[in-house]
């Protein structure tokens, strides 16, 4: 989690190479607590515009969440948090990923579509936001 601009507004990191794999018995349980954590934290840190890094490098297709995981989640987030979302930036994105938002474009809304950025490198996410007070883990870098 870092800051930008003058108002300090929010950038929230996701590393998809820490989720659990899938193959965990208990996956849906700690996905569903995973999520809540999630967005009782967002609730709490975002008062202004706010962007999400996903960072998908290094994640073997086990650990990256289901479509359906990501459907839900979006359905839940509060409209505020959407409304306040400003960008939503996949940095490595995988052929599946691509595929799997190419699918689900027209079951989520044209504003939240426009959101979404596909970054290819570090170097050009470096181009786009303050790196200073985003940590990027050591499996990402390599």
């Amino acid at each position: 989690t870092g800051y930008y601009g003058d108002g300090l507004n929010a950038i929230i990191v996701f590393a998809a190479c820490f989720l659990p794999d899938s193959s965990r018995t208990d996956y849906n349980y700690v996905m569903e607590n995973l999520f809540l954590y999630v967005i009782s934290t967002l609730e709490l840190m975002v008062a202004e515009d706010y962007m999400i890094v996903y960072l998908n490098g290094a994640t073997p297709r086990r650990r990256m969440p289901g479509l359906g995981w990501m459907k839900k989640c979006y359905q839940m987030i509060d409209r505020r948090l959407r409304k306040n979302l400003k960008s939503f930036i996949i940095v490595h994105p995988s052929w599946f990923i691509r595929t799997i938002l190419a699918v689900t474009r027209p079951f989520i809304s044209s504003k939240f579509s426009s959101k979404i950025q596909y970054i290819n490198t570090l170097a050009e996410l470096r181009e786009m936001i303050p790196m200073e007070y985003v940590h990027i883990p050591d499996c990402i870098v390599k």
